[in-house]
């Protein structure tokens, strides 16, 4: 449904997206994560046809996106970082715009918007001004605008950044139902959580593409830690005097906090009874928990990070 291949956009002298390539299959939710700056809204515009690529191709279900822009356009929704919605026009006001924008027959409109507030719970809220509303339904508002037309691919650049943990669960609870339809959705996110419930991810740092596929098969990479390297993680109070403990430590290669326990990058040769008996001996900690693990997500990105900069 989505597909990038050799994708690169140059900026001057600078490179802000190298050779991607990725492709997204239909009703897949496909995260795409990176830092700041790391190129993801550029790769996002180059999908859209909104900008064009400096080499290489993007296709929207084998439509190319350079070629025929107004064509993918007409197939897909866009929610944008900031919400870009009018403050002073009602919610209703806000969707038969956008409605008359993506080209919805005026005679379907308004049963159009009735089916989105009704889909999207927006109905209470039909006549509220757009500024009147929350974070959250404000993007939920941005998104019944997306929808329409009713697009085949729905882009989401960081749809719940600056909303509450609650409304943020809600919008994902939306994004799955219309994934389940058969909706396609290309989404940009900083929330690990959220990157954990895509279907696959992909990790762009610096403008290249340095990490795609599921869950499983990022947390599994071989050689994501250097040779004859473990990772645990260590539960214990305080915490924070087991953190500082650590720091001291030269055999410990990295050591990074996650709310209540440490996750740290040992080698396999040290063993986790040395650590405890450490750990008890210099800190009011008696019953420190010290547990080999997988890596989370965001400890395969900082390990690719590093593996990237070295």
């Amino acid at each position: 449904m989505i597909r990038a291949e050799e994708l690169t956009k140059v900026f001057g002298n600078k490179k802000v997206v190298n050779k991607v390539n990725f492709t997204v299959k239909k009703g897949d939710i496909f995260g795409f994560l990176g830092p700041n700056g790391s190129g993801k809204s550029t790769v996002i515009k180059m999908l859209c046809g909104l900008l064009l690529p400096t080499e290489g191709k993007a296709f929207i279900q084998d439509i190319n996106a350079s070629e025929e822009s107004l064509l993918v356009r007409k197939s897909i929704g866009y929610v944008s970082q900031k919400f870009g919605l009018y403050s002073d026009l009602t919610v209703k006001e806000n969707m038969e715009f956008y409605g008359l924008i993506y080209g919805v027959n005026q005679n379907d409109l308004s049963k159009r918007i009735n089916e989105i507030s009704a889909r999207i719970k927006l109905t209470p809220y039909i006549n509220h001004k757009a500024e009147q509303l929350s974070g959250g339904w404000k993007q939920r508002l941005a998104l019944a605008c997306a929808l329409l037309h009713k697009p085949i691919v729905l882009f989401l650049d960081e749809p719940t950044a600056g909303i509450d943990p609650v409304a943020r669960r809600e919008v994902w609870d939306l994004l799955f139902e219309f994934a389940s339809e058969g909706m396609t959705m290309f989404v940009t996110t900083h929330y690990m959580d959220e990157a954990e419930r895509c279907h696959e991810v992909a990790y762009i740092y610096l403008g290249d593409l340095i990490a795609k596929g599921s869950v499983d098969d990022l947390i599994n990479i071989p050689d994501l830690y250097p040779e004859n390297y473990k990772q645990i993680e260590v539960s214990g109070e305080p915490i924070m005097k087991i953190y500082a403990l650590f720091q001291e430590i030269k055999e410990i290669e990295q050591i990074t906090i996650f709310g209540r326990h440490l996750h740290c990058i040992i080698p396999k040769n040290l063993s986790i009874q040395t650590l405890e008996n450490i750990i008890k001996e210099k800190t009011e900690c008696k019953d420190p928990e010290i547990l080999e693990k997988k890596p989370s997500l965001e400890d395969v990105f900082v390990a690719l990070t590093k593996k990237y900069l070295s």
